[in-house]
């Protein structure tokens, strides 16, 4: 997102607002929350899902990545970061089931995890609303 927020500038609000979501979920996962585990899990998955069916970036992306490595030329190098992201996310979703699946005490992991993930739909919702390029 960083590389895309330099090269684009007019995506820094909208990623800035995304990065909070990966950072809170790092920051909860690590404290063995069941609500970030599912948002971890939902964002990955809806932005994969975006990408694979929308405007096939990740696809693009791995297009110019391979001509790079041909030509040596960087071409729209926000685009070439897109499978990067697209592979950080596929570890994020085995990531959040794994501790998903470790969890033994909490009888309404599941609950859990759904409100998760629904919470960070809307936030993602929203955030895109609020700071996406006009």
């Amino acid at each position: 997102m960083a590389v895309s927020a330099v090269a684009v500038p007019e995506l820094r609000p909208l990623h800035f607002l995304q990065a909070l979501i990966y950072v809170a979920v790092v920051i909860l996962a690590r404290r063995n929350n069941v609500f970030a585990l599912g948002a971890g899990f939902t964002i990955a998955v809806a932005w994969n899902c975006l990408e694979f069916f929308g405007p096939h970036l990740m696809q693009a992306g791995g297009v110019i990545f391979w001509s790079f490595l041909h030509t040596g030329q960087v071409q729209h190098l926000e685009t070439m970061m897109v499978p990067i992201g697209g592979i950080g996310h596929f570890i994020l979703i085995i990531a959040c089931l794994t501790a998903l699946f470790h969890q033994t005490t909490d009888t309404k992991k599941w609950w859990k995890f759904v409100g998760g993930g629904a919470l960070v739909l809307g936030y993602f919702a929203l955030i895109v609303a609020i700071g996406r390029p006009r």
